[in-house]
């Protein structure tokens, strides 16, 4: 799980005007899935969402084929800001 929240900050930390405020943190909810909770600066979220959410469903699909390569379960995403 520690190559997938490192990516994951990867992904998201490129995106953001403020990279160093960046949180990562990874959930095992059940047997089925993982959450991934986001956490950005709110200067950075309409950024992470992006118009109509289609920034965050391409961050959600890199996420999820990231798992389906290296065989991971299946990862919900959650994005928050402080």
């Amino acid at each position: 799980m520690k190559d997938l929240v490192s990516y994951t900050e990867f992904l998201v930390k490129s995106l953001c005007k403020e990279p160093e405020l960046v949180k990562v943190e990874s959930f095992d909810s059940d047997e089925e899935a993982t959450i991934l909770e986001i956490i950005v600066h709110s200067s950075d979220m309409a950024t992470i969402i992006g118009r109509n959410g289609k920034m965050i469903s391409a961050i959600r699909t890199l996420i999820q084929a990231y798992c389906a390569l290296n065989g991971n379960k299946k990862v919900k995403v959650n994005v928050d800001s402080f």
